[in-house]
This record gives structure tokens, C-alpha cells and sequence, in this order.
């Protein structure tokens, strides 16, 4: 359910760690060596064109170290606990910066590992450059989790089925399409998706696309899982 990700996005750099931080700081980098890792709240860099989160943004939450030999071969060790809410989304981001009408093409292809425990979701998450309207693409999701807001029925587009979902968390609309069965691999065809909102449903305008991201939205990950991006591209004109 997307009820933050603005305000995790603008206060990353702000948000003092708070209790968290000792908690975080428990957790360890993973075993093999990786160009860069942070158990850090807000840990962030930026690899090859892509800016990797951390970002455990939620209440309640456990420890998550994040590590990445390249901005599209990343994962998460989690340990959150068996509660509601969302813990975090580790992420990587791409900046798009082109109004709908001026994009040719906008995909993305992913390949990733993921638990066949826990609660989460495994999405792309996209704003326009005012952070008006929030986009999410959830090409796999575990145990109970579910989308902001009400129905609007199934869609093929894209290259997938979705089932359509219309919300506002009280900060911005939030249009979730939910693929009908998971996967772990596969191409995102999203400018006819972000067309389709625009042009068939008038949901939005001629709205700039600002960043483009990809991860893991993660509810509960009890006794510390693992989420593995394999691989991940974004192409646009």
C-alpha cells in the first residue's frame, strides 16, 4: 500500500535515525564483497546512472542492510518484525525528467530473487517532478499486502495484466497496477500505461516524469531475508 514514499524521498537526508539507528547498526553487510553496502536508515549512492536507497522509512521497524556491485545488481538483508505497516523500500532510481507527450518509449526490464516468506512487494515506483501523482507497477507480491484504494478492474497493457487500483493517501493520488501473477523476471512496457491514465481515464495531464524506481516494498521479513535485483534496465527516448 503506498502511503509515503514522497516523504521518504525528501527526508531521507533530514530524518534524524532516531532509536532505529542502533537497531540498524545490528545488522551485518553481505558475505561476498560488494562495490558498496550501508546498514545505515537513509544509506545512498549513486552507481552507473542509478541512485540506490536504503530507506527504512516506516514505524516499527527492524534492521536492512543494503549492498550493490553496480546501480542494477543490488539486494536487501531484512529483519523486520511480523507487524503491520510498511518497513522500507530499498531502491534503485533512475531520472527520467520528460513530459508524457515528449516520451518515444519508457521500459524496464528486471530480473530478481525473492523470499517465499514474509510480506512484501517487488515494484516500480514513479513520480511525476512535482510529486503530485504516484505510480506503482507490483510485478510480484507475499503475504498480506495490499493496494491503497479501490478497483477500478483488470487491464492488459504493457505487457502484463494488472488489476487497477485508485487512492490518495492524503498527499497525492496513488494509481496501483497489481500484475494478476507473479514474476520474477520480465519487460515493463510503461509509457502505454502512463498514456492510459493520461489520455483514457483523465486521471492526470501532460504531467513530467521525474524518477523512475525500482525495489522492494517490505512489510515483514522476520529473522532477516533476502532480495536480490539480478539485474535491471530502464530505457527511454
Amino acid at each position: 500500500m503506498a502511503t509515503r514514499k514522497l516523504g521518504r524521498v525528501l527526508t531521507a537526508v533530514l530524518a534524524p535515525a532516531l532509536a532505529l539507528g542502533a537497531t540498524v547498526a545490528l545488522a551485518s553487510a553481505p558475505a561476498s564483497a560488494a562495490v558498496w553496502s550501508s546498514c545505515d536508515q537513509w544509506g545512498t549512492t549513486t552507481l552507473n546512472g542509478y541512485t540506490l536507497y536504503n530507506n527504512i522509512w516506516g514505524s516499527g521497524a527492524g534492521s536492512q542492510c543494503i549492498w550493490a556491485n553496480s546501480g542494477t545488481n543490488w539486494g536487501v538483508n531484512a529483519n523486520h518484525p511480523n507487524t503491520g505497516g510498511i518497513k522500507s523500500y530499498p531502491n534503485a532510481k533512475k531520472v527520467i525528467n520528460k513530459s508524457i507527450t515528449s516520451l518515444g518509449s519508457l521500459k524496464s526490464s528486471y530480473n530478481v530473487t525473492v523470499p517465499s516468506s514474509g510480506s512484501y512487494n517487488t515494484s516500480y515506483d514513479i513520480w511525476d517532478t512535482n510529486y503530485d501523482y504516484e505510480i506503482m507497477l507490483w510485478v510480484n507480491k507475499t503475504g498480506a499486502v495490499g493496494a491503497l484504494g479501490t478497483s477500478q478492474g483488470t487491464l492488459t497493457l504493457g505487457g502484463s495484466t494488472w488489476t487497477v487500483y485508485k487512492g490518495n493517501n492524503g498527499a497525492n493520488d496513488v494509481f496501483s497496477f497489481l500484475r494478476t501473477s507473479n514474476s520474477t523476471s520480465g519487460t515493463v512496457d510503461i509509457l502505454p500505461i502512463l498514456k492510459w491514465i493520461k489520455d483514457t481515464k483523465g486521471w492526470f495531464g501532460n504531467v513530467t516524469i521525474g524518477d523512475l524506481q525500482f525495489g522492494f516494498e517490505i512489510t515483514s521479513s522476520s529473522g532477516g531475508l533476502d532480495f536480490t535485483t539480478n539485474s535491471e534496465s530502464v530505457t527511454s527516448s
